[in-house]
């Protein structure tokens, strides 16, 4: 419901941008700054989201999110300019989605470890069954109270997240402590550290996943505050995710903002325009939920991070296919292959990130994820607008975002191969040390055996 009243209502928001621009007499950039604000806004206070669910509680942050977005949408009913709805639209209702969706996202990550993709999955979809649900609704409201009375309604929906907040449940400090004692059974300690069994694991030595089980026993506390939390941010392979991420968000935006305005230039009529935005919204579920399920599998758990990208490279190819289709039944095989793709990369984000950062730092870790979406969001939309006034054409917009998605496809390719071979390094140099202990292991033991016989 959280991810139904914050990304669902801000995709929706593109279905306003014609009744913003007749209404004020606007172009193409300066009406695209709305929908870029609030993705910005939301994704640029994700730390800020983060940081209050991580020292007062998810309540907290989820709740205070609600207030304020509902007011931002309230405030800009009765605005009378567009510079007005770009602060009470555009910043405060991001700011408030911010406050709600990424403690969400992180609390998902800390109830589910063993089938965290289909978790990740249903949880992502209501992104589609409020884009499914609201495109159609938000477009009748329009035609019957106008943009104003759609946009009053929006906001007493978008309350509903102080709701969602108080539903919030946070697992325990006790209940994780516990998981952490048993775990540190695991590790030897080094008053035994020559009880390794010959039958141990050499692939994967206890000492490497939990040398530091401080961190993950922060995750639910309610001051996590410190350097730690971030440690993250200095290891290459998050700097590669964030450099993928700069890319991604440039692109995935774009045709859900100028999807219904491309289709209307191309002669598509008002509500089959608003229904192409449902298709999207309804194959982004089947896309969450199926491509959460599927990585899930033990033969593809291996490979997630290979599924995200050949889901933003399908992504990237539909984009750059969509100048050719210039009617309403072109357009819907577009709007279900992207849909499918957007829903599969949207639900392995926090998991790919989960594996590549550690659990323990997923909170923080989404926080500077979605952080990383908000320049790209800002900029991205207007810039295309201006293309758009200069070209009058939407070639362009569906071409930049394309090329955006495949750049960051490649870059997270990049970042795999050599993680890949860093790990099988590191695997052959500790293979023959493993071997060493172990023959040192079982030489002591037999020692001990003929002194005690």
């Amino acid at each position: 419901m959280v991810t139904v009243c914050t990304r669902a209502v801000t995709r929706c928001i593109s279905i306003f941008f014609m009744e913003f621009q007749a209404h004020f007499g606007a172009d193409y950039s300066s009406t695209a700054w709305i929908h870029s604000l609030v993705d910005c806004s939301t994704m640029l206070f994700a730390p800020v989201g983060s940081l209050v669910g991580n020292r007062w509680s998810c309540r907290v942050a989820v709740m205070s999110g609600g207030v304020l977005s509902s007011c931002g949408l309230l405030l800009s009913s009765f605005s009378t300019s567009l510079e007005l709805l770009y602060i009470s639209m555009g910043v405060l209702t991001g700011l408030g989605f911010a406050l709600s969706y990424t403690p969400t996202v992180a609390l998902v990550g800390c109830y589910f470890q063993q089938r965290k993709a289909l978790a990740y999955g249903i949880a992502m979809s209501g992104s589609g069954i409020g884009t499914f649900v609201l495109a159609s609704v938000v477009q009748l409201l329009i035609e019957l109270y106008s943009w104003r009375g759609a946009l009053l309604i929006l906001s007493a929906f978008v309350a509903n997240l102080c709701v969602c907040g108080a539903l919030l449940r946070p697992i325990t400090v006790q209940k994780e402590e516990k998981t952490c004692d048993t775990e540190l059974t695991v590790k030897p300690s080094n008053q035994s550290k020559h009880s390794l069994l010959p039958s141990a694991k050499l692939s994967a030595p206890p000492s490497l996943p939990l040398e530091n089980p401080t961190p993950r026993r922060r995750c639910f506390s309610s001051c996590f505050l410190s350097s730690e939390e971030y440690r993250f941010l200095k290891t290459p392979d998050f700097l590669g995710l964030a450099a993928s991420f700069l890319f991604l968000a440039s692109g995935c935006s774009l045709p859900f903002v100028y999807l219904v305005p491309y289709a209307l230039s191309v002669g598509v009529d008002h509500q089959h325009a608003a229904f192409l935005m449902s298709i999207l919204g309804v194959i982004n579920i089947v896309g969450n939920v199926t491509f959460g399920w599927l990585t899930d599998r033990r033969c593809l758990k291996p490979h997630r991070l290979s599924c995200y990208v050949l889901s933003v490279v399908l992504e990237g190819l539909c984009c750059l296919f969509t100048p050719l289709l210039r009617s309403f039944t072109l357009l819907v095989p577009f709007a279900i292959l992207y849909g499918y793709f957007d829903g599969a990369y949207v639900a392995l984000i926090p998991v790919v990130t989960s594996d590549i950062i550690g659990g323990p730092y997923l909170s923080s870790a989404l926080g500077v994820v979605y952080f990383l979406h908000a320049i790209p969001y800002l900029i991205s939309p207007p810039i295309v607008g201006w293309l758009v006034d200069i070209t009058e054409s939407y070639t362009s917009t569906f071409l930049l975002s394309g090329a955006a998605l495949l750049a960051s496809a490649l870059i997270v390719s990049t970042v795999a191969g050599i993680r890949r071979c860093k790990q099988l390094t590191t695997k052959r140099r500790l293979l023959p040390l493993s071997l060493t202990d172990q023959s040192n292991c079982l030489s002591k033991k037999g020692v001990h055996r003929d002194v005690a016989s």
